[in-house]
């Protein structure tokens, strides 16, 4: 049989020779190889490989890695973007000094964030990115933003896009024929950006896929563009050879479901938000990046706004930055004072007086440390780093500076919050005693989290809330994701469209009743048609979860519970949707929305610790095996699932994992005899909780001290102490 090269094999399956090699190696395909790892080609393994391309190289409508080799396209990647002060090659550099200096980053801040390339290698974490600029906001989007997209429909998209050929007389070859473009490629811009904005006024396409075809196409525009790598000016008199071609874009659907990308002004954003690690990478000198960019911002917006001189720039006044004029330093000053995180890291390079005006750094090394050391500890970190230069200056010598601030720890006191409906078993009035006794880490796992009133105020930035209640899971992560006036708005056109009552507006009286009589007389009817209307909804497999939180405001007690049909079953309370409900509600909303929280429901038996880090606390409130509750009934909790547990968190111990139980020893002549010899057994600690917010501990020879609730931890109470 006659051998043919690689270059024969790939001509007759039609796909790169890259996707050729990465399906052998994905499908374990057996070809044969030399001594020296060199396949042999030959008709047989053409015809083997055709057989994974499903018959004859018939095409795989869900592979993307084929369709994008089979379309001849190509997938691009966050460095394929030309920007000043790009810190793509320092990211490393930038992440080895987080991890090794840091400690609890699970938010990372990135505040001046360009094109994204920090924040990129920060993506294992919860990002918060901001810029200026519409068009580095929507990038940051494209990569970061968490909204499920269809891979298939962008490649699609970009292959349809790439065939367009056209001479229309649009904004873009009106403006900027043959200056950073040539008179086609001008035309072919505009027609795209055009059908994007159609498409996504449409809803063709949502805002992630608008985001990621924006973003290709100012790619797309960036690596042809008759420029020097910015938009300050254009050469003249060349020939346009490079032709716009696009790239397929597809981000990573596995970031964080808490990012959040913003388009503010740094110093008026630094106010709203906090974390664990302030990036700061702001301008360094006078080069105004809206000058710089000009016409990728103007794609980017597409507002179509009135042009002018050589370099036909738009209207900028609005996107100018502080950090490029002398009011950098003062501006730098109040972004510190303002941020609310555990660490703050500041690039800035040594250009303070190498370079020409234009070059110099706005903030002096003395300001810069000076600023610094009053919010914490400062150490600095250098690497090399080629800086931009226009050729006017002699830069040698240059560097990348980090100025990494520990900053100083304030002993205040935070107030705890609330859930804002009644569950049972909730350990509100218990925290003050609970949280000295935690031993928390970088994560805080409330493996039976109920309400979330634990979870909701750990000190750690990251917090994962388990419950087989897949309603109430669900109803606090429905509160996380929405918009905390939307879900108030929400809630009260519900009470007025069911005409509850609103003391909160009209008071008691107006509803012919006082506050120790209640509202249950004037609600009933009216709640019972809420309560039907819902679990009709429920009966159709929909949960409508701002119908469910009026439900549980104006039940009996502020309490949730399901008979086993699924259906919502509690009475009527005499309590409404009043001022201090509202009050815990925003308060809880928007701690949610602060923290990187996760969300599972799974059974604890369904969980591997393997899947969490070692920096990970682990607080188990269960059902009480030896009491009864509304979340324990029909023998929901017996002895098969305590001692199960039990062996649950011995696991957790023998792996390094510190833990934390709340349970009861003795409760109205009963005891929980199993708890009490596997803590006998295993010499845990077990420490007392009281009504006067005291706390003792119970080791094994003193069995006289335990009270009804108690606190078992794997490591001694009065470790903060040594």
């Amino acid at each position: 049989m006659a051998s043919l090269n690689v270059t024969d094999v790939i001509k007759e399956l039609d796909i790169s020779k890259s996707y050729l090699y990465k399906l052998i190696d994905k499908k374990n395909i057996l070809i044969p190889r030399s001594d020296t790892g060199r396949y042999f080609w030959d008709e047989n393994t053409v015809e083997i490989i055709k057989r994974f391309l499903h018959i004859d190289g018939l095409q795989d409508k869900d592979d993307t890695d084929f369709l994008i080799s089979k379309l001849g396209l190509k997938q691009l990647f966050i460095n394929n973007r030309r920007y000043l002060g790009n810190k793509y090659s320092l990211s490393d550099f930038i992440r080895k000094t987080v991890d090794e200096n840091c400690k609890g980053v699970n938010i990372v801040i990135d505040i001046f964030s360009g094109t994204g390339a920090v924040a990129n290698t920060f993506k294992d974490k919860m990002l918060i990115t901001n810029d200026l600029l519409y068009s580095n906001y929507i990038s940051n989007y494209a990569w970061f933003g968490y909204e499920k997209y269809s891979s298939k429909k962008i490649i699609e998209l970009i292959y349809d896009y790439n065939q367009v050929k056209t001479k229309e007389n649009n904004y873009m070859r009106e403006n900027f024929a043959d200056t950073f473009f040539s008179a086609d490629d001008c035309s072919k811009i505009g027609y795209i950006r055009e059908d994007i904005e159609t498409k996504y006024k449409n809803k063709e396409i949502n805002f992630k896929e608008y985001a990621i075809l924006i973003t290709s196409l100012l790619y797309a525009m960036d690596k042809i563009a008759n420029t020097v790598g910015h938009y300050d000016a254009y050469r003249k008199n060349v020939d346009f050879e490079k032709k716009l071609v696009l790239n397929v874009l597809l981000p990573e659907e596995t970031v964080n479901s808490n990012n959040i990308c913003y388009n503010l002004d740094a110093n008026k954003l630094i106010k709203s938000i906090r974390g664990d690690l302030l990036y700061l990478d702001p301008p360094y000198n006078s080069r105004q990046y809206c000058d710089a960019y000009h016409l990728l911002e103007n794609v980017a917006r597409w507002e179509k706004p009135e042009v002018y001189g050589v370099a036909r720039k738009m209207d900028r006044t609005s996107l100018k930055s502080d950090y490029c004029m002398i009011t950098a330093t003062k501006a730098f000053e109040e972004l510190i004072e303002m941020a609310d995180t555990k660490y703050i890291l500041l690039s800035y390079n040594n250009m303070s007086d190498k370079g020409n005006d234009r070059s110099n750094a706005k903030i002096s090394d003395e300001d810069i440390m000076r600023i610094l050391s009053k919010k914490g500890k400062v150490i600095i970190f250098e690497s090399d780093y080629k800086s931009f230069s226009t050729g006017k200056s002699d830069i040698k010598d240059n560097k990348e500076r980090l100025f990494l601030c520990e900053v100083f720890s304030e002993e205040k006191k935070k107030m705890n919050i609330p859930c804002p409906f009644n569950y049972t078993g909730g350990k509100f009035k218990l925290l003050e005693q609970l949280q000295p006794l935690f031993d928390e880490k970088e994560v805080f796992l409330d493996l039976f989290a109920g309400g979330g009133n634990v979870g909701i105020n750990s000190s750690s930035s990251k917090v994962i809330f388990n419950d087989t209640n897949e309603n109430l899971i669900n109803l606090i992560e429905f509160i996380k994701d929405t918009d905390t006036d939307a879900l108030l708005k929400q809630i009260d056109n519900i009470i007025e469209a069911y005409n509850l009552s609103n003391t909160s507006l009209y008071g008691y009286s107006y509803y012919d009743c006082d506050s120790s009589r209640g509202l249950a007389e004037y609600n009933k009817g009216r709640f019972l048609k809420l309560r039907d209307d819902f679990n009709a909804k429920v009966l159709a497999r929909e949960i409508d979860y701002p119908m469910l939180y009026v439900l549980m405001v104006f039940s009996f007690n502020n309490q949730i519970r399901f008979n086993r049909k699924g259906l919502f079953n509690l009475p009527v309370g005499k309590r409404d949707f009043n001022s201090k409900m509202r009050s815990k509600l925003v308060l809880f909303s928007e701690e949610l929305k602060s923290k990187d929280v996760q969300f599972m429901k799974k059974d604890f038996r369904e969980i591997s610790l393997d899947d969490f880090s070692q920096e990970t606390f682990i607080y188990c409130d269960p059902p009480y095996l030896i009491t009864n509750a509304t979340y324990n009934e029909n023998g929901m909790w017996t002895e098969i699932e305590e001692k199960a547990l039990l062996e649950f968190l011995d696991e957790a111990n023998e792996k390094g994992f510190s833990f934390a139980l709340s349970n009861v020893l003795e409760s109205k002549n009963k005891r929980n005899d199993i708890l009490y010899n596997w803590i006998e057994s295993k010499g845990y600690s077990c420490n007392r909780l009281n009504k006067s917010y005291s706390n003792s501990s119970y080791h094994r020879r003193n069995k006289n001290s335990i009270s009804e609730e108690v606190l078992i931890t794997n490591y001694p109470v009065d470790w903060r102490n040594e």
